[in-house]
């Protein structure tokens, strides 16, 4: 009798002594699933930071003229950024005003071969601004047309953060100066960024709704 007492009572103490043991193996499995959420959570936040960071980098084309760029082919946007700027340009129908004076003006090699440059490109509608018979005079004028076309070229490649308030040289010499924020910009308080931070092969461009001329 005694030894049967005796023996539930060994029973009874075993069972207590390994009872936290499963207790604990439980707490710690339940840490263990714990702890993916946590890292997935991590994983999930560093994720996100790219993108976000991607997005503030404004690094693509703004303007309500952008719209009028063809979606695809080589006049596009991504089309342009493949091309040296006045093959680009080229491709561009609402540049062909501005393509035929680089021509004119036989700097179509001086642009292309150009490194990291900025381009003020005048839309159609901003040398139609000028009257037929002025334009027509400087078109056949080299000396003039190669100045007031490098006027427009700043010899480094200008972020739209640059241009809130910047001044820059030209390849012609003279100073461009640039005010705005957002997407709204103005070039010597007179021309406006109409369609901004196109990307070419060698440049970027700024493209314009007035034709500027050396100061």
């Amino acid at each position: 009798m005694n030894s049967l007492k005796f023996r539930r009572t060994a029973i009874a103490v075993a069972a207590a002594a390994l009872l936290p043991f499963p207790l604990a193996a439980c707490s710690d499995s339940g840490d263990t699933k714990a702890a993916p959420p946590a890292a997935a959570g991590d994983q999930a936040k560093t994720g996100e930071s790219t993108p976000a960071d991607d997005s503030m980098t404004g690094d693509q084309p703004f303007g309500a003229a952008c719209a009028g760029v063809p979606k695809e082919g080589a006049g596009s946007f991504d089309g342009m950024a493949k091309d040296p700027v006045a093959t680009a340009a080229s491709n561009n129908p609402a540049l062909s005003t501005l393509v035929a004076a680089v021509k004119k003006a036989g700097l179509v090699d001086t642009l292309n071969n150009a490194k990291d440059i900025t381009v003020f490109a005048p839309t159609n509608d901003a040398f139609a601004k000028i009257p037929k018979a002025d334009l027509d005079k400087v078109l056949a004028d080299k000396a003039t047309l190669t100045k007031i076309l490098t006027y427009h070229v700043v010899g480094q490649k200008l972020t739209p953060k640059q241009l809130e308030q910047g001044s820059f040289e030209t390849l012609q010499k003279g100073m461009v100066n640039t005010a705005g924020s957002g997407e709204s910009y103005k070039v010597n308080d007179t021309s406006n960024v109409v369609c901004g931070n196109v990307k070419t092969a060698n440049a970027n461009v700024y493209i314009v709704d007035t034709v500027l001329m050396p100061q």
